[in-house]
């Protein structure tokens, strides 16, 4: 089992969105666990409901919405850690696009 004390907060700084932001959680089947599957921006909570029904709960027999003020995420790593430099010339080789 991972050590509690390796765990420390992520993003303090709240979102730019101009509504609130809610998280969603979804299950697809009575016995999968809810997975987060994104969020929605939305003044209110039956806005957020028509939102996220309609990107995320096509499949879904559960869907749960969490104001994203409300969430706090922990992390083993910092952000910068987690980061990759991408060099938009390689990608688009890669892609097989001309650089």
């Amino acid at each position: 089992m991972a050590e509690q004390s390796n765990w420390s907060r992520v993003g303090e700084q709240p979102r730019d969105a101009v509504d609130r932001e809610w998280e969603v959680f979804v299950r697809s089947e009575t016995t999968d666990p809810l997975q987060h599957v994104g969020s929605v921006s939305a003044p209110t909570i039956e806005a957020a409901r028509t939102q996220a029904t309609a990107l995320f709960g096509r499949y879904a027999t559960d869907l749960w919405l969490c104001p994203a003020a409300d969430v706090r995420r922990y992390s083993r790593t910092t952000i910068d850690e987690r980061a990759v430099s991408i060099d938009p010339a390689k990608e688009r080789d890669e892609r097989g696009h001309s650089a």
